[in-house]
């Protein structure tokens, strides 16, 4: 393929970044450790949501040495609410890998880093070209409508050979200021090009080159197929407290949220005069019921619809339940030690 972007629009695209670039705490380091935990959090976050996670991680894991020896409890206390729980875990997996094999040294090789768990194509191009200063290519979403637009590409963005093509045809047009252009690209798409609402043609310094733009194509490129439906599962939650102590049930270590700390939750929607026999059945004594109110939480491929109520029960036992394989933690202790998934994060006001 030609190459994709003239020199002149290299040109302006940096030019343009140099004095229209966000302020954001991890484009203050070319460290390749703080690079690669801002771009793992990054992944599915808002920007705005992931700068005090971002600042919290690094203050208690301050190199890849002290992410490896994480213990795992705090290593999930410090990402609960950012989601997608098995990036940290992947993080840790990967920092140990690194402490193995390279010293505790991010190595600087795009394929090297591209083996580390949990780093992609994308990931190991944004951190190889941004802290090492590599040519390489560092296309997401963003990157990928920009050169849709630009180049009029009807090619299916959603489909991981689209993703592969233009990575690799952008390789010829990366300038000797790898990481400057890898994060220019990046801004572009997330506030000019934008993925939500009209594009902003006229303050965008591609315009001049962009084919979309000249042919008025912006509200049809880029062209992605339509995601499969998501399934929706019913789920009764329960918040079973005996004075300031509430049951938790974790979760299995594999599937989604593995291996997390959750409110104690039953498939369907359960009525609330069966609830006693139910709560017996997990070796608890019911007190009262009251139903709380409804709540959604939406994964990638699945949603949760959840009815919940609080479950006072009597004061029978301290720490895990042989029965129903629960803990019943303190709350205090619950707020700093344990991580309980943003899903249910409607429910926990009701545990302070």
């Amino acid at each position: 393929m030609e190459q994709l972007l003239q020199p002149e629009a290299v040109e302006a695209l940096l030019r343009w970044y140099e004095t229209h670039r966000r302020d954001l705490p991890w484009r203050h380091t070319k460290d390749p450790y703080r690079i690669w935990i801002s771009e793992i959090m990054l992944q599915q976050t808002r920007v705005e949501a992931v700068k005090p996670y971002y600042t919290r991680f690094l203050e208690a894991f301050p190199d890849v040495a002290a992410l490896a020896e994480a213990p795992e409890q705090k290593l999930m206390k410090l990402w609960e609410g950012l989601g997608y729980y098995s990036r940290a875990r992947n993080l840790q997996k990967a920092a140990k890998t690194v402490v193995e094999r390279y010293g505790g040294e991010m190595p600087a090789d795009e394929e090297a880093l591209r083996g580390l768990c949990g780093i992609g194509d994308y990931t190991a191009g944004a951190i190889a070209s941004i802290a090492f200063g590599i040519r390489a290519p560092a296309v997401d979403g963003n990157v990928l409508r920009v050169l849709s637009r630009v180049c009029g590409s009807y090619d299916d963005i959603a489909k991981q050979e689209t993703k592969k093509k233009w990575s690799e045809a952008l390789r010829s047009s990366i300038p000797e200021d790898a990481g400057s252009f890898a994060q220019a690209m990046i801004e572009i798409g997330a506030v000019v090009c934008v993925p939500n609402g009209e594009a902003k043609c006229g303050e965008c310094p591609l315009e001049p080159y962009c084919a979309a733009a000249k042919q008025h194509l912006t509200d049809v490129l880029p062209v992605r197929s339509a995601k499969k439906p998501r399934r929706v599962e019913d789920l009764t939650v329960l918040l079973i407290r005996d004075g300031v102590r509430t049951a938790l049930h974790q979760r299995p270590k594999k599937g989604l949220l593995a291996g997390l700390y959750e409110l104690p939750n039953l498939p369907g929607h359960l009525e609330e005069d069966t609830l006693p026999e139910v709560i017996r059945g997990l070796g608890f004594e019911p007190l009262r019921i009251r139903r709380i109110e409804d709540s959604k939480h939406i994964f990638t491929h699945i949603e949760w619809h959840m009815i919940a109520y609080t479950v006072q029960i009597a004061p029978e036992f301290d720490g895990f339940h042989a029965q129903s394989g629960m803990l019943l933690v303190e709350n205090g202790d619950l707020r700093a030690h344990y991580a309980v998934p943003s899903a249910f994060s409607a429910y926990t006001k009701y545990l302070w």
